[in-house]
C-alpha cells in the first residue's frame, strides 16, 4: 500500500530499510518524548521490520516510512495502530528525523493518513497520544484540529497526554 503527497511517499517499510529504521527508531532527540526499548544493530531493527511486517498481515497495523519523492530513504515513519475491537477507532503514531523538523513533512503526511482512516478505513475516531513536553507533537495535532482530552490519562505512561479527532471534522 502507498499514499503520496505533493512532497511524499509514504509507504510500507521493509527489510531494505534496516539502516533508516535502526536510525529513526535509535535517534535520542526523538527517544526524549518515547518510551521504548531502541535498536542497537541492524539485527534489532530487521525484528522490529519483520515485525511490523507481520502485525500488518493479520490487519493489527498501518505503518508507513515516509520518504521524499525521488528518494528511497526514509526520514519518518506514521502509522494507524491500536485498533477498536469494532475498528471504529485507532490510534495514530509518528515519528521524523530531527533534520525534518519544521517544514510540514509531518503535518503533509498525517493529513493524507488522516484522510485514509477516516475515508478509506471508515474510522470514526482517530487517536493520538503525545507527550506533554513535545510542543512540535501538540502543535501538529491542534494544526489538524484534534482535541486534547482532558482527564484522561495513559496508563503506565503519566506524562503522556491523549488527543482525538472524529470523523465529522472536514479534513
Amino acid at each position: 500500500m502507498k499514499l503520496e503527497t505533493e512532497r511524499l511517499v509514504l509507504n510500507e517499510i521493509n527489510e531494505s530499510h534496516v539502516d533508516d529504521i535502526l536510525t529513526i527508531r535509535s535517534n535520542q532527540e526523538i527517544n526524549k518524548f518515547v518510551k521504548r526499548v531502541s535498536p542497537k544493530s541492524n539485527y534489532d531493527a530487521l525484528e522490529f521490520i519483520l515485525s511490523i511486517k507481520r502485525r500488518t498481515q493479520s490487519k493489527e497495523i498501518i505503518f508507513f516510512g515516509i520518504s521524499y519523492k525521488g528518494q528511497s530513504n526514509l526520514i519518518g515513519t506514521i502509522c494507524l495502530w491500536k485498533f477498536s475491537e469494532d475498528r471504529e477507532t485507532a490510534e495514530v503514531g509518528y515519528e521524523l528525523l530531527p533534520d525534518h523538523h519544521r517544514k510540514g513533512i509531518m503535518s503533509e503526511a498525517l493529513k493524507v493518513v488522516l484522510n485514509f482512516g477516516f475515508n478509506e478505513l471508515h474510522l470514526q475516531e482517530i487517536l493520538a497520544f503525545t507527550n506533554k513536553f513535545n510542543e512540535n507533537s501538540k502543535s501538529l495535532l491542534a494544526k489538524h484540529h484534534f482535541i486534547l482530552e482532558e482527564g484522561r490519562t495513559d496508563d503506565g505512561f503519566p506524562e503522556n497526554i491523549i488527543f482525538s479527532l472524529k470523523k465529522t471534522i472536514k479534513l
